[in-house]
């Protein structure tokens, strides 16, 4: 019986059965297997951050909505995640910049 869960769940994890997509606003469904995401656990707008470093596109969860931005670097992703307050380098750094209507959108 051991086995055969140690196989079903390797099963899951090689097939991608454990990926996680989430919506993302303009958007819609992304697959978040590319991705390095953490949760926000401080007091924020902010309440998750991922980011895609080789096609350089962030999805990122403000309060329960998913927003993108696209060709975002990674010294700017970098400098969020230790921002003293992630909603205010949102809202100074990222928010009208970054845009996936004029910036490429990556194929996943």
């Amino acid at each position: 019986m051991k086995k055969l869960l140690i196989t079903l769940i390797l099963t899951f994890i090689s097939t991608g059965a454990m990926s996680e997509s989430v919506y993302v606003k303009y958007r819609g469904d992304v697959d978040l297997t590319p991705f390095t995401c953490e949760w926000v656990s401080r007091r924020s707008v902010v309440k998750r951050l991922c980011y895609d470093q080789k096609e350089k596109y962030v999805s990122v969860q403000l309060k329960a909505t998913y927003y993108h931005y696209c060709e975002v670097p990674s010294v700017v992703v970098s400098n969020w995640r230790n921002a003293d307050s992630m909603g205010r380098y949102y809202n100074a750094n990222m928010k009208g910049r970054y845009d996936c209507r004029i910036n490429r959108v990556p194929e996943y």
